[in-house]
């Protein structure tokens, strides 16, 4: 392999049918070519650690390691799997256990939100919706990161969620033709719900879409999910709760009535 300048990101993505790695320079660009392998199950964390060992050996050389995983991820914790085995992967602190392994530095976030920090344009309102095992979204405020909403959990359609309407089980049982229908339905619903500028499709999925896009929407190659890890250290801006939380209760503690009592 030809030596390439510091520092190289080991970019995973973590996904319900594959485990996907590359090597990314140090302008974000895939060095070689990416390795791929079934995504085990059932999955826990020691069986996933596990199965990365041997894409980890195939990238010998990499100085720090991003991971888009497909559930809540928060300062690099998991908080829900929903593809994996649910209840040990509850809160599991997967960056700091993979950080000790690995002896480099690891940062993680949301799959679809990875994606999405390479599709995005930072320019108003941008939802990314990713199409593959499940359905994942990520939501862009002029490039900043908005919290992250399970929106794949939620109903869409005769009390089927969108991973229930949209997943890849569905897609391989109803057909392309129909499937299509209900993504056409599915960017009416969303462009109601939150009244997104623009709207980027990926996932494995996002290639059989055979309608017509509304002029704010495009499809994006899944090998954004792999050149996304990258800009998981270049300082990207995501929304501060904590921040936000302060404020109003600073707002709240300003409101006074005549007695000096707080309303």
């Amino acid at each position: 392999m030809t030596d390439h300048p510091s520092p190289r990101t080991l970019s995973m993505d973590i996904g319900g049918s594959f485990l996907k790695v590359a090597l990314l320079n140090s302008h974000g660009k895939m060095i070689g070519s990416s390795e791929k392998i079934h995504t085990p199950y059932p999955c826990t964390p020691s069986i996933l650690i596990q199965t990365l060992e041997p894409l980890i050996h195939a990238f010998p050389k990499f100085d720090r390691v991003s991971i888009g995983f497909p559930g809540v991820v928060r300062e690099n914790k998991i908080i829900t799997a929903p593809h994996f085995d649910y209840k040990s992967w509850k809160n599991y602190d997967l960056g700091i256990v993979l950080t000790q392994k690995w002896k480099h530095p690891v940062r993680i976030l949301n799959d679809a939100e990875v994606q999405g920090l390479a599709a995005i344009r930072k320019n108003k309102l941008e939802l990314v919706v990713t199409l593959g095992t499940g359905v994942g979204t990520a939501l862009f405020y002029n490039g900043i990161l908005m919290p992250h909403l399970e929106l794949a959990h939620h109903p869409i359609a005769a009390n089927k969620t969108y991973n229930e309407y949209l997943g890849d089980q569905v897609l391989k049982k109803i057909g392309k033709h129909p499937w299509n229908q209900r993504i056409k339905k599915m960017i009416i619903t969303l462009q109601t719900l939150l009244n997104f500028d623009f709207l980027f499709l990926g996932g494995g999925n996002a290639r059989h879409i055979r309608i017509p896009l509304p002029s704010n929407a495009l499809c994006i190659s899944n090998e954004l999910g792999l050149l996304g890890g990258f800009f998981l250290w270049t300082n990207f801006q995501s929304f501060d709760l904590t921040s936000f939380k302060s404020l109003n209760a600073y707002s709240i503690a300003s409101k006074k009535d005549a007695r000096g009592i707080h309303y």
